[in-house]
């Protein structure tokens, strides 16, 4: 599983021109899933994007978690996270794994996200043609990979 953790003073979620959800502080979190994802993937990355210390503490140190500001997070599917641009000009999304898998993961990476959080999250759409919008706060954005863990 693969993530892009972003910063946010705000964001939202447009399917077909109506806002689907909408945050104000906390992280856009784009989520990319592969065949080889499993309940760990979840568990490891749910837990890891609630307790990331990238939000100002007191003196304006990036020492706080979004769950210690009472942020919220956006939670979005993007398969293209796994592109591969090895070969050629046209990216390969071989890696990325079908909607029988990647739904139920997902659904689970949600209920996980809001576990971690103890309350609920926003989410896009899986599969819909979304349209997102943000303001990236710092900018602040992470990348994560379940596979790596660094």
């Amino acid at each position: 599983m693969i993530a892009v953790i972003q910063r946010v003073k705000e964001a939202s979620v447009e399917i077909n021109y109506t806002i689907k959800s909408k945050i104000g502080q906390g992280l856009l979190v784009l989520v990319g899933i592969e065949n080889a994802d499993a309940d760990e993937d979840i568990t490891w990355l749910a837990s890891k994007i609630a307790n990331l210390r990238i939000f100002n503490d007191e003196e304006g140190v990036m020492n706080k978690s979004v769950l210690e500001i009472g942020g919220d997070v956006l939670l979005v599917s993007q398969f293209t996270l796994h592109a591969s641009t090895k070969k050629g000009n046209r990216p390969s999304y071989i890696k990325a794994a079908k909607p029988d898998v990647a739904i139920p993961l997902y659904e689970k990476l949600i209920a996980s996200m809001c576990e971690a959080m103890h309350k609920y999250i926003f989410t896009g759409e899986f599969g819909a043609d979304m349209k997102v919008h943000l303001i990236n706060d710092g900018p602040v954005t992470i990348m994560m990979d379940t596979k790596r863990k660094e």
